[in-house]
């Protein structure tokens, strides 16, 4: 299977879960983009990687592995995404030591964390971003008529996306495949990936 490069656009605060985040992914030569939710530690340890100038007074817990993998001599090549079952990715870290290399499964966002501070790349398999990823663009073929549906649905923030996750054990799953299809552009367009990312999630289940 082949890899495909990744890089990272940004951390978007979640609407509609308390203290979650969307941690977007880019394709490098492509136009996808792979949406993850994530902890709000685990953004906030991503966040400070990302910004060169922020340095917290104490290590973070990412900080204190990386000084101790330094001590040891023990570097982080690569972070793959390997694996993507019921909406969960998995992710493995590969590391080197006297020119063995070690392979240490992790949670994706600690092992991006990890990842910046080492500034080691991100893969994930093409089938994964096949399966997951979300184009930039919405569907040019949709008609005028739909996308004035999905403004009408759009318009109000506070129940689009609230009404599933507010009622008890409701999800997306009363809509179809066309109609989840739709929301997910929608979702996109809008730039609302933590959205998008639950909507794509249930579409995989039925697939």
């Amino acid at each position: 299977m082949s890899l495909v490069k990744l890089s990272i656009k940004g951390i978007s605060y979640s609407q509609t879960q308390n203290g979650a985040y969307a941690l977007i992914l880019n394709e490098v030569d492509g136009e996808r983009k792979l949406p993850i939710v994530i902890g709000a530690f685990e953004a906030q340890s991503i966040a400070i990687a990302l910004e060169k100038e922020i340095k917290p007074p104490r290590p973070l817990t990412h900080d204190l592995f990386k000084n101790f993998a330094e001590r040891f001599d023990i570097v982080v090549k690569q972070v793959i995404i390997h694996k993507l079952v019921d909406g969960v990715f998995y992710s493995s870290i590969i590391c080197e030591r006297d020119k063995i290399e070690e392979i240490i499964d992790a949670r994706t966002s600690d092992a991006i964390a990890l990842a910046l501070r080492f500034n080691a790349p991100i893969f994930t398999y093409k089938n994964i971003l096949d399966k997951a990823g979300i184009y930039l663009k919405a569907n040019p073929l949709e008609s005028d008529k739909e996308s004035q549906e999905m403004d009408d649905v759009l318009s109000n923030p506070e129940t689009f996306g609230m009404q599933e996750s507010n009622q008890s054990g409701e999800t997306y799953s009363k809509h179809s495949l066309q109609e989840l299809n739709e929301l997910l552009d929608q979702a996109v367009e809008h730039e609302d990936y933590e959205k998008a990312a639950k909507i794509r999630d249930e579409i995989s289940r039925r697939q």
